[in-house]
């Protein structure tokens, strides 16, 4: 019998969740890496979401991951096996198991099923089995091993993937976490009688993927942009941003400089921005609250900034690991007085390769801040992604003046000139002829401090004007859009491909909606989105926040309040496509 046959008459499947869960630093998180790191390798498309305590050892910590034949960019709602170190992971994830789902689980805690879930249960000596290896410490290669095998994937593509994650402590330890992976897997087939029938995956396209949270992805958009330094405090979630140019940027004559708290870092990056460097800092939104009176010097003084918010859940330290999409008001309006800035969100981890690289281009070309706005799930979650375009790279550094005209007699550059655009020309320090003050009070247009009325105007119309229609690539994002849609989803970040799975259940029951993803936040592309809010019966609005921030954005900046609805969602975990199905259910 043929793939074909196999997959007609159900044997086969096309995608499958698995999720590990036991107390922080227990290996969860190192599971989850080789098992996702094979499956990629076999050319499967993964979208991962990891749920962790705010500690650095101890509580529970779960990695949930969603295999699929067919690209996917949201976690599913039901789980097919639970590999689970303890009860309690049992207990708080087994709710999630379908019908016939399976857990695998540490013999030494005797495990139970909780009552009225209808999932299968091995019992697998893990860590006995890894004790007899050496260490318990290899439980989690015994955990692995016996998940894999239930699927009937072939061994040796987990064991080239266990071979480069211990490949540097040496041969005998790789041997070691192979014989663990052999022993978990022959003894579950024994259990089982062999792989499972209901969890073999179709074949997958065995395409080269990238595989890469989207925090990565930001590192590696920054590189490509020509950023040579980042300055940054560590916090979650964006840490790992810092931590991925650490070992990147020193390749490309750039470094990392950790600074005493996110105030040092923001006016370490306008410094070496206004001296021609491009630099980038990133924080959540706690750091985020800290910038906000330099963002505004650098507003003031036309200085190019990049800034990368991570949202988490707040207010104050609030949920540090959790999903949240609350920081949207307070990158529009968080700085005193009034200056132009881009807020800018990327949807998917393609988004936040591209969008950083456009992100350092347009702060130069209009010299203003830009604020790139993720979320936990869209900075953490690792996700497949098809290989980046690095041709699409230009880099764009604006109106540069490399060779100043000469200037009559004590002349000052008109650094501040008032142009047509509103953005002026603009030298590096020690350049010939480029002479001016800088200043973060008001200024005339070769930096003189002024408090002249008439020059006010004039230079906050110019700041104000620059941004005027410009938006950026996608501003929004429009979806197979249908003529006569009977709802409009909107949303943005990480909600992406949660709303589309949900609008595919929809489809299949013959209800036609339009999905809008908004991607530039600030300016608003109030233009854009206008005729699609005309078009639709309904608007229905989907955030990670408990006061509707974007519902209340496109409210006044476009209308349509009589139409829209909000979904808000703000416990600390991402939308389930169920979530966004029921909603939109009710609507239409």
């Amino acid at each position: 019998m043929n793939v074909a046959q196999k997959e007609e008459m159900g044997i086969l499947i096309s995608q499958l969740s698995w999720k590990i869960g036991g107390q922080q630093g227990e290996g969860v998180e190192s599971t989850d890496r080789i098992f996702s790191t094979a499956l990629n390798r076999l050319g499967y498309y993964l979208y991962g979401y990891r749920h962790f305590s705010s500690r650095i050892k101890g509580g529970h910590t779960n990695n949930k991951i969603r295999i699929s034949t067919q690209p996917i960019r949201a976690i599913s709602d039901d789980l097919d096996i639970l590999v689970a170190f303890d009860q309690e992971s049992i207990d708080l994830n087994a709710g999630e198991l379908r019908a016939g789902g399976v857990i695998v689980a540490d013999a030494k805690f005797t495990p139970v099923v909780p009552e009225g879930i209808a999932a299968r249960l091995f019992a697998v000596p893990i860590t006995a089995m890894a004790e007899e290896l050496g260490t318990s410490l290899m439980k989690n290669m015994v955990a692995s091993g016996a998940s894999w095998a239930l699927l009937g994937l072939p061994l040796e593509v987990f064991n080239k993937a266990v071979e480069e994650e211990f490949g540097r402590k040496g041969a005998a330890i790789v041997e070691k976490n192979i014989e663990a992976v052999k022993r978990g897997a022959e003894f579950v087939l024994e259990q089982a009688g062999g792989p499972l029938d209901e969890f073999k995956l179709s074949a997958a396209d065995g395409k080269q993927k990238l595989f890469m949270i989207g925090n990565e992805a930001i590192g590696l958009g920054s590189i490509a942009a020509g950023c040579r330094l980042m300055s940054a405090y560590p916090i979650t979630p964006a840490s790992e941003i810092m931590e991925y140019l650490i070992k990147k940027l020193p390749k490309f004559g750039g470094t990392v400089v950790q600074t005493e708290d996110e105030i040092a870092a923001v006016t370490m990056a306008i410094g070496a921005n206004f001296a021609g460097v491009r630099t980038m800092t990133a924080s959540a939104g706690p750091g985020l609250s800290l910038m906000m009176e330099a963002i505004g010097l650098a507003g003031m003084t036309e200085t190019p900034l990049v800034i990368v918010d991570t949202q988490r859940g707040g207010p104050s330290t609030g949920l540090p690991t959790k999903q949240e999409q609350s920081d949207l008001n307070a990158m529009i309006y968080g700085t005193h007085g009034e200056i132009p800035k881009f807020v800018i969100a990327p949807a998917s981890i393609e988004d936040c390769f591209y969008d950083t690289l456009e992100s350092f281009n347009l702060a130069e070309q209009y010299q203003v801040p830009v604020i790139l706005m993720t979320d936990l799930q869209l900075s953490l979650g690792k996700q497949s992604c098809e290989p980046l375009q690095y041709d699409q790279i230009e880099i764009k550094r604006g109106k540069l003046v490399t060779d100043v005209p000469p200037l009559e007699g004590a002349n000052l550059f008109k650094r501040y000139e008032l142009t047509e655009d509103g953005v002026s020309p603009r030298v590096l320090p020690g350049e010939k002829g480029g002479l001016h003050h800088v200043t973060g009070v008001e200024h005339d247009e070769v930096g003189r401090p002024s408090e002249n009325s008439v020059n006010r105007l004039r230079m906050m119309n110019k700041r104000l004007g620059k941004l005027n229609g410009v938006y950026i690539r996608d501003a929004i994002r429009v979806d197979a859009p249908h003529d006569k849609p009977e709802l409009l989803i909107i949303g943005m970040g990480s909600t992406g491909g949660t709303i589309d799975e949900a609008r595919r259940m929809l489809a299949e029951e013959g209800t036609a909606t339009n999905h809008i993803t908004i991607r530039q936040i600030h300016p608003f592309p109030t233009e854009l989105l206008t005729p699609y809010l005309e078009a639709a019966k309904q608007v229905l609005v989907i955030e990670n926040n408990a006061t509707a921030q974007l519902a209340s954005q496109i409210k006044m900046n476009a209308g349509f309040a009589e139409k829209m609805k909000s979904l808000l969602k703000y416990d600390g975990n991402p939308f389930l496509p169920s979530d966004v199905y029921k909603a939109c259910k009710e609507l239409v």
